[in-house]
């Protein structure tokens, strides 16, 4: 379709060992949105959707989803996610978004879009290639241009761990199976919600993204 944005979807998922007790709850969580982008892509064909999951542990940083399809997707089974060890989480944002940006680096800025979202359930503690203030340069340098990220947090101090790398649009849930599906719903709409406004308004990013969902 002419002048069709393509919007990149990059989730950046926990799977260390706390994130045992709510592993069914997350994988059931993930394949309702993926079907929640599905129903946005047909709504509004103006924008065509991919997905890219990274799961990581201090076991590997681990491609599940890379730049796929959203029309072409299959659920995720519980096999597929399999929560063990600690959390690197720098590491998991900053080889992720790296390999995206490099995938991306000869697009021109009006033809895509990506919504970052970031989810655990407990604070950084293995990683080994990057650090908090390389994670908040590069958060910084992407924020200036068409990246939008979220954090979605547990057990932790989910704000003061998302300010301290320039993540703004934030969401803490309880670590239990209620609470994982009640911030599934949430991210789901205010994810419709942004999409939305992505169509109506070129000052779609000046709103805070979680607006409207509570």
């Amino acid at each position: 379709m002419k002048n069709q944005k393509q919007i990149f979807n990059l989730i950046i998922l926990d799977e260390s060992g706390s994130m045992s007790e709510i592993h069914k709850s997350i994988v059931n969580g993930f394949n309702e949105l993926v079907g929640s982008i599905k129903g946005t892509a047909i709504q509004q064909p103006e924008q065509e959707h991919f997905v890219s999951l990274v799961t990581f542990n201090s076991l590997g940083v681990k491609s599940k989803l890379d730049r796929a399809d959203v029309s072409k997707l299959e659920k995720i089974s519980y096999e597929q996610f399999e929560p063990d060890a600690m959390t690197p989480l720098f590491d998991a944002i900053g080889l992720s978004v790296n390999h995206l940006k490099k995938a991306l680096r000869d697009f021109k800025k009006e033809e895509y879009h990506v919504l970052v979202t970031i989810l655990t359930d407990g604070e950084e503690n293995a990683s080994e290639e990057f650090n908090q203030a390389a994670i908040k340069k590069v958060v910084d340098e992407l924020k200036e241009t068409n990246w939008t990220f979220t954090y979605i947090g547990a057990n932790h101090d989910v704000v003061n761990t998302a300010t301290a790398i320039s993540i703004s649009n934030t969401m803490a849930f309880s670590a239990d199976d209620d609470g994982v599906e009640e911030m599934f719903k949430k991210e789901t709409k205010a994810r419709a919600g942004f999409f939305k406004r992505m169509i109506d308004s070129s000052d779609f990013m000046k709103s805070s993204y979680y607006d409207n969902v509570d």
